[in-house]
């Protein structure tokens, strides 16, 4: 990464944020002052404004929302939960049951509340065991037992669902990715999906996002700022490793290419050189 510090504390948080935003409406760019603006807070600030945008903002967005709570570990998702309630003067648990319902919901609330281990050790005999309980509740029956697909899951470490992913394709000959998009849909598929991918390769999981925010017929700025202003200082290393493996284009490039002015420099500076 370019050689980029996190910036010290401000003294006064709120009246930076107003010059900043002064600054940058020059540029009539509202881009870049929204990606200023969560930059100047530390990682956790960051995920809880995210989040609270996204659970309770004009537009509800549960993809975004999905993402950050399903792509987190349980330490960064301990902090964030503190951050969210010192900020917001509320629980993220109360405001995920405010917006969001059924298998989706009992998802993310166990996702938020359960403290996963995450450490690399796995216990071979449980993995075979979550393998199995996988394909009864889903491949092996008619319909699908949500709650097995629910407790494994959110019960288990990242660690241990890749090696349950693994072994249910030795064992059924079929990916428990592919098993999740046809077995559950909407939301809940996704917030399933991001968990597995997480487990298996973070850096992956969001160069893809990355790109899909890319691709097509204009940006999508709020999915580009999210994922290079919270993952600067995490994996942007290794998201631009597999970037560059799975597209052949360098990250800074395809950034390039589809942002201009303060907006590009800024991402730029963040994602650092090739």
């Amino acid at each position: 990464m370019a050689s980029l510090t996190l910036p010290p504390a401000p003294t006064n948080p709120r009246q930076d944020a107003i010059d900043l935003h002064k600054a940058f409406k020059g540029f009539g760019c509202d881009s870049t002052t929204k990606a200023m603006l969560l930059w100047i807070l530390d990682p956790a600030g960051r995920d809880a404004t995210v989040l609270r945008e996204a659970l309770s903002g004009d537009t509800i967005d549960l993809r975004a929302a999905t993402e950050i709570i399903c792509s987190r570990t349980p330490s960064q998702l301990q902090i964030m939960k503190q951050t969210y309630h010192a900020k917001f003067g509320t629980y993220l648990e109360h405001d995920i049951g405010q917006r969001t319902s059924g298998d989706h919901q009992k998802l993310l609330l166990a996702y938020v509340g359960i403290p996963r281990y995450e450490g690399p050790e796995v216990d071979p005999t449980i993995v075979t065991h979550d393998a199995k309980d996988l394909y009864k509740a889903g491949e092996k029956r008619l319909g699908t037992d949500e709650k097995t697909f629910i407790r494994i899951f959110t019960e288990r470490s990242w660690a241990h669902m890749a090696s349950v992913a693994s072994a249910y394709h030795h064992m059924y000959d079929r990916s428990l990715e592919k098993v999740v998009k046809s077995e559950t849909s909407g939301n809940f598929e996704l917030a399933l999906l991001t968990i597995l991918r997480c487990a298996e390769n973070p850096a992956k999981y969001f160069a893809k996002v990355l790109r899909k925010s890319m691709k097509g017929m204009g940006t999508d700025d709020s999915t580009l700022i999210r994922v290079v202003v919270t993952r600067t200082e995490i994996d942007m290393q290794y998201i631009k490793a597999e970037y560059y493996k799975k597209y052949k284009k360098s990250l800074a490039e395809a950034i390039h290419s589809e942002t201009s002015g303060n907006y590009r420099t800024f991402l730029l500076s963040l994602v650092g050189s090739h």
